[in-house]
């Protein structure tokens, strides 16, 4: 099981704000050292508060290299995909390089996607963060419970999601577990059940993340397993 650190919030807005402040930490100290910050981006309703606040701080943009941890593979401009939520609600509102923003192209379906995708990857290793959520079945990104795994590829074509759109493109676990942090929220009462079963060590399919750094994971009381009856 990962060296996990656990921190518990009282609600789903502070679980926004002290992910903030550690996405900000991050960037901060990843300029001071390399020049550029390099992220992993989520969707789901949880890390969109996040979005909204970073949406209001002040840093230098240019020196952020944002990607995504996966994508529906739907057209561009689809309310449904997470680059579109991620620009609606931040990236459009602050001052970063359009070419710093780099997309899944998974309106190309999900073998051309995750091809072309791959190669940015490989190059941008070992991202600096990665944010992600977790799924009620233990999933994050587009990982999911039985997933074929493809060898050492760093993105993967989904072709049967269980969730609908069935097709997506993901970030691997490879891919993932190269990263100096893994900031994993968590919120709802609908997650109470798959965080107990998480944090008892049951296989689930973020546990096949294991970070080069630390792996931190912000849940609020809702979502806290101890609410069990």
């Amino acid at each position: 099981m990962q060296a996990i650190r656990w921190e518990l919030v009282v609600d789903e807005e502070e679980v926004a704000v002290r992910a903030c402040r550690v996405v900000l930490r991050a960037a901060k100290q990843a300029i001071a050292a390399r020049g550029q910050f390099r992220i992993v981006l989520a969707g789901g309703r949880t890390p969109e508060r996040t979005y909204r606040l970073l949406s209001e701080v002040d840093t230098d943009w240019s020196c952020w290299q944002v990607y995504f941890g996966d994508e529906r593979c739907l057209p561009v401009g689809n309310a449904q995909r997470n680059s579109d939520m991620v620009a609606r609600v931040w990236l459009n509102r602050v001052n970063m390089p359009t070419v710093n923003i780099h997309a899944i192209p998974a309106e190309l379906g999900p073998y051309e996607a995750a091809q072309q995708y791959e190669a940015l990857v490989r190059h941008a290793l070992p991202f600096d963060l990665a944010l992600l959520g977790l799924g009620s079945d233990g999933h994050t990104a587009s990982i999911f419970q039985g997933a074929p795994h493809l060898g050492e590829s760093l993105v993967q074509p989904v072709l049967h999601a269980p969730k609908a759109p069935s097709q997506r493109v993901t970030l691997s676990a490879a891919a993932l577990s190269q990263c100096r942090k893994i900031l994993v929220l968590v919120s709802g009462q609908e997650k109470r059940g798959i965080l107990k079963t998480w944090q008892q060590g049951e296989p689930l399919p973020i546990c096949t993340l294991q970070p080069i750094g630390d792996m931190i994971v912000i849940y609020d009381r809702q979502a806290d397993p101890e609410s069990l009856v």
